[in-house]
């Protein structure tokens, strides 16, 4: 089956895999980039995966300004100096800056939830659902779902990523990481407000 260049030239640079492993894989796709993205996709990830547990304490801070109304400030690591200097390792960066001033989270992972205010949470939405008389053996599927969507809009790397709304910010994360081969960890932001005190 014939490809075009272009399209393997650009899943190449979406993934960070050489050019016959991008020609391999809209092959077996028979040409459909989509499916042949989500195949290789699959695969970063587990590949991001195991790198996941690497020391990263290399990295860069970058900071976006909207508007003069909404600064933001984030710590983005990586292994090595050498990625850190990338213009990918800096685009990528940035892009966490440009979620943050977007989507205002409050925690990095949900690892980051306090216990107390996921446990505020989940009473107000028990309380919420039995006031609207939701059968009992639904109550807590329901509540489970109303956690999970309160928390993924707060949850940095659970929100939907602003230029792919496919992808969660996880999802782009390790989309990076398979791409520089290297950890990546969004080790910390600050998002500021004119006239909003947090």
């Amino acid at each position: 089956m014939n490809v075009s260049v272009e399209d393997i030239k650009k899943l190449k640079e979406l993934t960070g895999i050489g050019l016959t492993d991008a020609k391999a894989a809209l092959v077996a796709a028979e040409g459909d980039f989509d499916k042949a993205l989500e195949v290789l996709r699959k695969k970063g990830l587990t590949k991001a995966e195991k790198k996941g547990d690497r020391e990263a304490r290399e990295g860069i801070i970058d900071s976006y300004v909207h508007g003069g109304r909404i600064g933001v400030i984030v710590e983005v690591n990586c292994e090595t100096d050498f990625v850190a200097r990338t213009e990918n390792f800096k685009a990528f960066a940035h892009e966490i800056a440009l979620q943050v001033a977007a989507m205002s989270p409050t925690y990095i992972s949900e690892a980051d939830i306090p216990a107390s205010e996921l446990e505020r949470v989940r009473t107000e939405s028990r309380e919420r659902v039995l006031a609207e008389g939701k059968p009992e053996a639904m109550v807590d599927k329901i509540v489970d779902g109303q956690v999970k969507k309160y928390f993924d809009e707060k949850v940095l790397l659970s929100q939907v990523y602003i230029k792919d709304e496919k992808q969660t910010v996880a999802d782009f994360v390790k989309e990076n990481i398979a791409k520089t081969g290297e950890n990546l960890i969004i080790r910390q932001f600050k998002r500021i407000e004119l006239g909003v005190n947090e």
